[in-house]
């Protein structure tokens, strides 16, 4: 099972997605596909989170990060792991407290909350946000 993104809007099966979707929809929809072919069911509680953490990563990169320059979604060890790469060097933050009623400002905790792991690392052109989640 391959699918490999190359840029053109044309995703082909790997066992690894590499590449810049152009849309949340694109890397949430290759995540379903993903675990929905690796042989044993997923709970699905562990594929509503996946899909909710790699919508947050992807759509925090575009709005907040100098947008999207990599993303990575694999299986290992019995984990989902998503990277996702952007053009900005700054570690995303959780907001301020605020009204209780605005909206906004809840993916990085979301994401920090449902991840088994959460790592940043610094890049030449900005940072990779890697995060495991179990399955």
């Amino acid at each position: 099972m391959q699918r490999r993104y190359d840029g053109s809007g044309a995703l082909r099966w790997n066992s690894v997605m590499q590449g810049v979707p152009v849309r949340a929809a694109e890397a949430r929809n290759f995540v379903h596909d993903l675990l929905h072919k690796i042989g044993s069911p997923v709970d699905d509680l562990a594929l509503v989170d996946a899909l909710l953490v790699t919508t947050e990563l992807v759509t925090n990169a575009q709005r907040h990060g100098g947008g999207l320059t990599g993303f990575t979604a694999r299986i290992v060890e019995g984990y989902l792991e998503v990277a996702v790469e952007d053009g900005s060097a700054h570690c995303p933050t959780a907001a301020t407290p605020r009204d209780p009623g605005a909206t906004g400002g809840y993916g990085w905790p979301l994401i920090q909350r449902l991840a088994r792991s959460v790592d940043i690392t610094a890049t030449v052109t900005g940072k990779t946000i890697r995060v495991t989640l179990p399955l």
